[in-house]
């Protein structure tokens, strides 16, 4: 089986402390997000990866060709058109039924349902009370989408698609992607759940699963909640200094230092961060970055910042320097 990771194509929802950093290859409790998700291909027979590359594509080839021993392929979408227009690039190299997976999600699923389905697909989903936010699922009684339905105004379906989808049958997803790619745009975008309505309305049977978590990673709020959560069940790794109260749960890396602060709970701190004087919760900073007499709360910290100072919360990319005295 193959499994298609696009990083272009959907909506971006831009972060301005990552304006530098590509989506996979945010860090969250401690880890890539990227990471996070290549564990859950753990039990499947997964022959390739096929990255849909859009910004800063170099440095997402580098980090999956050092990190991940599935073999991988690098294809660039050099116009943005949506998530349909993504995935048909990589038709040509499609050999075989085929995993996609949006990676700006942390989810808790059994993939291997995959091998003890007969279903033509699948589309993972979780219930959620906020349905108007969502794409949501709509499903017959025995499981089984029906449509999907763009941010309801009414409760249809509490089912929010989460971008997680296996099929099995992918010339019935080719010809829904061209059907798409046929017709006007879709608020702009070539929307790949259109495909799937489209294969729904050709006779597919496309299986709806219920994951057991969603954690989301597409902004900075949900960024810092998923962060939390991670750290909650058992990404925690703290490390204690003199002088210094540590709230669990936190994430520090060897290489930190603290001094005459108080840290957590819900924070990650890369290497070589040096911190004192301060009062840090709710709060991703990433390497080498130097923090004094500030108290942070929901803040996110880039590579090599400087912060003095400050009081409250702040979205700093790599290399910010932020003096608030």
């Amino acid at each position: 089986m193959q499994v298609i990771i696009p990083l272009a194509g959907k909506g971006t929802r831009l972060r301005p402390h990552t304006h530098l950093v590509p989506k996979p290859m945010l860090k969250v409790a401690g880890r890539p997000v990227m990471d996070w998700v290549m564990d859950r291909l753990e039990g499947l027979d997964v022959t390739e990866l096929i990255f849909i590359t859009g910004h800063l594509k170099e440095t997402v080839e580098a980090y999956a060709k050092d990190r991940y021993s599935i073999p991988c392929r690098f294809i660039e979408q050099q116009v943005q058109d949506g998530t349909a227009g993504a995935i048909n690039l990589a038709r040509p190299h499609v050999t075989g039924p085929v995993l996609i997976i949006f990676v700006d999600t942390v989810f808790e699923a059994d993939l291997t349902l995959i091998n003890r389905t007969d279903a033509d697909g699948i589309i993972w989903a979780k219930e959620v009370e906020d349905y108007q936010r969502f794409g949501v699922v709509v499903t017959d009684a025995d499981g089984y989408m029906t449509r999907i339905v763009e941010k309801p105004s009414t409760p249809i379906s509490k089912l929010a698609n989460i971008g997680l989808y296996f099929i099995r049958d992918v010339a019935a997803l080719w010809a829904g992607i061209d059907d798409v790619l046929a017709a006007p745009t879709n608020k702009g975008e070539y929307y790949l759940t259109d495909a799937f309505q489209r294969m729904i309305e050709r006779g597919s049977r496309i299986l709806a699963a219920e994951v057991g978590g969603w954690y989301d990673c597409g902004a900075p709020g949900t960024l810092l909640e998923t962060n939390g959560i991670l750290l909650e069940h058992g990404a925690a790794r703290r490390r204690d200094f003199p002088g210094v109260v540590i709230s669990d749960p936190v994430y520090i890396e060897d290489g930190v230092t603290i001094e005459r602060s108080t840290i957590g709970p819900n924070v990650s701190i890369e290497a070589g961060t040096r911190i004192t004087d301060s009062t840090i919760r709710n709060t991703i900073i990433g390497r080498d970055a130097v923090i004094g007499t500030s108290s942070l709360d929901g803040a996110l910290l880039g590579n090599r910042v400087k912060v003095t100072g400050l009081r409250g919360t702040a979205s700093l990319g790599d290399d910010c320097e932020l003096n608030a005295r």
